[in-house]
């Protein structure tokens, strides 16, 4: 005997679930909350397997091949002595510091000298005028490297203070992992309001757009990496071969450029976290936050768009939505709260949960003071506003006296 089975067609299997979404408001709301839930547990997923400088060993091969430190400074007289003297510090046997002034209008380059002085291992050098068609950053670099005689590179900015043994436990990593780029996510020093609001922010967004050492090793998309220009190294050959910094003479962010270059030339990127061993404080209030990264979050970030011509051409939604997407259940929720609405109010409360949820685990991970986390939601708008500022700029730059048209 033939048994005939009937098949509903999948559209009336989907009809109960639906009427069941719509029925339970409570079910309605975790579907919309979603993902804020999921997205969080993404982002720590993609983390996983990033390799910690506290991890590697400190002690240096022997012999240790000569490694140039890169430091390109313009009107840094508030960092400039003690970053100096923190690389000077360092564990690793066989180095040389090159600084830069590139066309300080205030006293850095006096400062980088003395600071220098009686120390054969460093050099300060004045930039010559800045080309036609170059950023300052990469000017000073470039120029940097007409000087320096090491194998290995490792480029890094005024407003990071390092520890002795971070040059000997990055060349561990890099040497472990087999990279050709190697950049360090270090401290974030945060002291005003508005940078303890909206560092975080800017933090959570790239993490979530590119992960951890794994996600970037993995990378066949140049649009998939980045890298810290606050500290990265590569070896001289691999400098050379992608073209220096005359490769990315015109571009805002030439950390992300240059890492974008190693994909596209078939070389692996790769990151480190070091909060014990390196710190960085990038601005230092609501002005030069704002100034920073209005210079860059447009202008470059552009350039990790997925979708080529078209994936830029919605860039400017996925930039602003995503903070606007972390701030807006904190401000539905108290409206939600008094009329009562039965969806409205758990979905907000469930998202707006997790975000501080995911904020606080941060917090945790980078040895800050919990408390902060009840800045994101601040922070998130504040940011949006500097997103939208960015934005209508396009790609005009201004940063510290100079203006750029970022390509």
């Amino acid at each position: 005997m033939n048994v005939r089975v009937r098949h509903e067609p999948s559209n009336l299997r989907i009809v109960p679930v639906v009427n069941s979404l719509l029925n339970s408001p409570l079910l309605l709301a975790l579907a919309l909350a979603s993902p804020w839930l999921v997205v969080p547990l993404f982002v720590l997923w993609r983390l996983r397997g990033t390799p910690r400088l506290e991890d590697a060993s400190p002690v240096p091969p022997s012999p240790a091949p000569l490694v140039s430190v890169v430091l390109p400074a313009r009107n840094e007289a508030a960092h400039i002595t003690a970053c100096i003297g923190a690389l000077r510090a360092t564990t690793w046997p066989n180095w040389e510091l090159i600084v830069v002034n590139d066309g300080s209008t205030d006293n850095t380059g006096d400062l980088a000298r003395n600071a220098a002085a009686g120390d054969a291992r460093i050099r300060v050098i004045d930039a010559p005028p800045l080309a036609e068609g170059w950023f300052g950053k990469q000017w000073a670099c470039h120029t940097a490297m007409q000087e320096a005689r090491g194998d290995w590179l490792l480029f890094t900015d005024a407003d990071t203070r390092h520890e002795p043994e971070l040059t000997a436990r990055m060349m561990r990593v890099r040497s472990e992992r087999q990279v050709d780029l190697l950049s360090v996510s270090g401290r974030q020093d945060m002291v005003t309001f508005w940078e303890r609001a909206v560092q975080p922010v800017v933090f959570a967004l790239i993490l979530a757009r590119f992960g951890g050492a794994r996600s970037l090793e993995r990378a066949t998309r140049p649009e998939d990496v980045v890298a810290n220009g606050q500290c990265f190294m590569m070896s001289r050959q691999v400098y050379d071969a992608i073209g220096g910094h005359e490769a990315v003479r015109d571009t805002v962010a030439e950390d992300l450029m240059m890492a974008q270059r190693m994909v596209q030339s078939g070389r692996r990127v790769s990151l480190a976290l070091g909060q014990t061993y390196l710190s960085t404080r990038m601005y230092d209030g609501w002005d030069s936050l704002v100034r920073g990264w209005r210079k860059n979050v447009y202008a470059g970030g552009r350039m990790a768009m997925r979708g080529g011509v078209v994936g830029r051409l919605l860039f400017p939604v996925a930039l602003v939505g995503f903070p606007l997407a972390i701030a807006t259940p904190f401000l539905v929720a108290p409206a939600a709260f008094f009329i009562g609405h039965a969806v409205l109010l758990p979905w907000s409360v469930m998202a707006a949960a997790s975000m501080l949820l995911c904020f606080a685990g941060a917090a945790v991970f980078s040895n800050t003071p919990v408390w902060r986390t009840v800045l994101a939601p601040v922070g998130a708008f504040a940011f949006a506003g500097i997103c939208a500022s960015a934005i209508a700029r396009g790609q005009a730059v201004e940063w510290k006296g100079r203006h750029y048209q970022s390509s």
